[in-house]
């Protein structure tokens, strides 16, 4: 197991979505982008009244019993219920899964001709079982999507771009955006020993907003070639998403913006969360921007269609589900 230290808190910008002066927000932006990848976000357009509903209905699922949880287990499009230590992100220093369960929900996709990975149907809790469960969630599928592309928007101009470069049909026009519940487990993590609610990651995409409750447990590396790594804790805060960079970001900016090291640790708590990923189309070919690249800083990585990474990052971290096919025969 790796060495470690821990820092006290971490400390992040706010950056509120309703101010109007744009030259703070993209001072703000930038220095949150260049120094740790991370940003809170208030005053989003989300009620706390709304958050708190999506919560407890997220609560509701968790607390179904495990065999009918089972029933809407993830399929292939990666759309349901991830069981408790199907994940494992950091396998170097994992003893096994994290300590959490999770649910995934994509945008809606009924075409059985699309053939396209992590395009599909949702899979949805009974309606007499969870009553308005599904329409709760899509309506924060909505209002999320907007949140995140009004942060593209401020990300673009950042980068001396267009404002609506990140707003092109391959791009958000038609995103992988997944929303994922997440329930913690009450379980101490020991890093020490390998122990983790989740382990240290960046994400994939283009941002993640993160909701989360008052229970301490999100810690991020600054400097993930650090030795010893240094981990610094993230403060909760009511109302407000806390923002990251994911890994295609820190691609198409060639590594000006940066995709973060971040995990989960847990101290004897449950913990509930609620990500949104944003990420690009199927078929965007995310390479170095234009404002990135020089002759003194040519681009650091080699143009990829966003559907092969994604692919490829989710077979490295998830468990088979033939696994589970073998469980339950």
């Amino acid at each position: 197991m790796e060495k470690e230290s821990v820092k006290a808190e971490a400390v992040l910008n706010c950056i509120d979505l309703s101010n109007p002066d744009i030259n703070k927000l993209l001072h703000l932006l930038k220095h949150s982008c260049t120094d740790s990848g991370f940003f809170y976000l208030i005053n989003h357009g989300i009620s706390h009244e709304f958050m708190d509903e999506v919560f407890s209905q997220s609560n509701k699922f968790f607390n179904l019993p495990l065999n009918e949880k089972m029933k809407l287990l993830r399929n292939d499009y990666h759309r349901g219920y991830t069981p408790l230590l199907d994940e494992i992100l950091d396998p170097q220093n994992q003893l096994h899964g994290d300590y959490k369960e999770g649910y995934y929900i994509g945008v809606e996709d009924n075409d059985p001709l699309s053939n396209k990975p992590f395009h599909g149907p949702n899979i949805w809790p009974a309606s007499d079982v969870l009553p308005g469960w599904r329409e709760t969630m899509e309506k924060f599928q909505c209002q999320a999507l907007e949140v995140g592309k009004a942060v593209a928007k401020i990300i673009a101009l950042a980068l001396d771009l267009d404002a609506n470069f990140f707003d092109k049909p391959e791009t958000l026009g038609e995103p992988i955006a997944i929303m994922r519940l997440l329930h913690y487990q009450d379980k101490l993590s020991d890093p020490s020993q390998g122990l983790y609610a989740a382990g240290a990651h960046t994400d994939y995409g283009l941002i993640t907003l993160l909701a989360t409750d008052d229970v301490q447990g999100l810690q991020i590396c600054k400097n993930k070639d650090a030795k010893p790594r240094i981990w610094e804790d993230v403060t909760p805060m009511k109302g407000a998403f806390i923002v990251n960079l994911g890994d295609m970001l820190e691609r198409w900016s060639n590594c000006t913006f940066k995709s973060t090291l971040h995990r989960v640790i847990g101290n004897g708590q449950e913990r509930y969360s609620i990500a949104y990923f944003l990420e690009p189309g199927h078929d965007c070919l995310v390479e170095c921007l234009p404002t990135c690249k020089s002759d003194a800083n040519p681009p650091k990585f080699p143009p990829i269609y966003y559907r092969d990474y994604l692919s490829q990052r989710y077979k490295e971290t998830h468990a088979n589900l033939l696994v589970y096919s073998k469980q339950q025969s």
